[in-house]
């Protein structure tokens, strides 16, 4: 492809290019080059606006770059709106962009909707993978979309110990067709998939909680979750205040992104003055123990007691997009996919 050329690259496109590579580990190597400084991860751009229905719309547009051997530059564009469904859309769509490292000239622009999902669940199981307790083998997922979706599908093949999930949706037809969409990865892993009809239920007696919704108000205490269990709290607001306070450990996946938010639980809290981040060590507050890449460069030691109660807070970097679209793009070059457009320009 001519360097003046641009390549798109349609769901389909990704999803086939995805098939290529290992998206955990493409996942556990920028994690590793975050926690050694070798990224650079400016705050998101966020723009809510009330359309003409009666939903919420939002744009975030997050830039990042990769560095090291990597070398990719780029940004993910993520839109949402919590009416689509009822009008048969997908809530979130979106695009994420590669540049040329070099000139800074966009050189891919692909869906980025699908790169967005494999990225969060990826983040979730490598958090799981270095904090879960001996023995862990019940999940409970809570919602049933995308998000749900891509959890589950890496959960059935990387969490060999789990046997069991139980999934809650508001929506409990959406929840049994999530779990027929996974039945066959489920029985070919033994893993028994049940619909629950409470979060609770969902919550109580499961060894990894994951909260994928879009609430903004928060339900699940810490009394609900049993001793050595894991929450990834995925989504917005779905923990309560104590499950952040009263937790045994607290791992974050970049702190300065947390505390400068303003509608997450715990960008509020820190601006509540009740926590901090890792190492501040401030009197009075609970501090943030640690950052998914100081578990996966052995600079944290992670759990430390089968009985301790995790809290694992991702915010969502865009320098996971931004790996997962350098391998996709690598990969559909190789594959000889995708749509060339020509990209003429003004010379000056």
């Amino acid at each position: 492809m001519s360097s003046r050329d641009l390549l798109y690259l349609s769901l389909a496109d990704v999803t086939l290019a995805c098939q290529e590579f290992d998206v955990v580990d493409a996942i556990r190597e920028v994690l590793c080059l975050h926690a050694e400084g070798q990224t650079t991860l400016p705050a998101e751009a966020y723009l809510a606006w009330t359309g003409a229905g009666p939903g919420q719309a939002r744009s975030l547009n997050m830039p990042g770059l990769v560095g090291g051997k990597v070398r990719a530059v780029g940004t993910k564009i993520i839109n949402a709106n919590t009416a689509n469904r009822a009008g048969g859309l997908p809530r979130a769509s979106g695009l994420t962009l590669l540049f040329d490292p070099d000139t800074a000239r966009p050189v891919c622009i692909m869906e980025g909707a699908f790169l967005s999902a494999q990225r969060t669940a990826s983040v979730t199981i490598l958090a799981v993978q270095h904090l879960s307790a001996p023995g862990a083998a019940r999940a409970g997922l809570i919602g049933a979309g995308a998000q749900a979706s891509a959890h589950l599908g890496l959960l059935l093949s990387r969490l060999t110990g789990f046997t069991e999930v139980s999934v809650f949706d508001h929506d409990e037809d959406r929840a049994h067709e999530l779990c027929q969409a996974h039945a066959l990865a489920a029985k070919e892993h033994a893993v028994s998939l049940s619909v629950v009809r409470s979060a609770q239920q969902a919550v109580e007696g499961a060894d990894l909680i994951i909260p994928l919704t879009t609430t903004t108000e928060g339900y699940i205490p810490h009394a609900w979750l049993k001793p050595g269990a894991v929450l990834v709290n995925v989504s917005l607001d779905d923990c309560l205040p104590d499950v952040a306070m009263d937790a045994g450990l607290v791992v974050v996946d970049d702190w300065g992104l947390i505390k400068d938010d303003e509608r997450r639980l715990l960008g509020r809290l820190f601006r509540e003055g009740r926590i901090c981040g890792p190492e501040e060590a401030l009197a009075g507050r609970r501090m943030v123990d640690a950052t998914l890449g100081d578990l996966i460069v052995g600079r944290h030691p992670g759990r430390t007691g089968p009985e301790q109660i995790i809290l694992v807070n991702p915010f969502g970097m865009a320098i996971g997009d931004v790996m997962l679209a350098k391998a996709t793009y690598d990969s559909a070059e190789q594959l000889g996919i995708g749509l060339t457009l020509p990209f003429d320009t003004l010379e000056a």
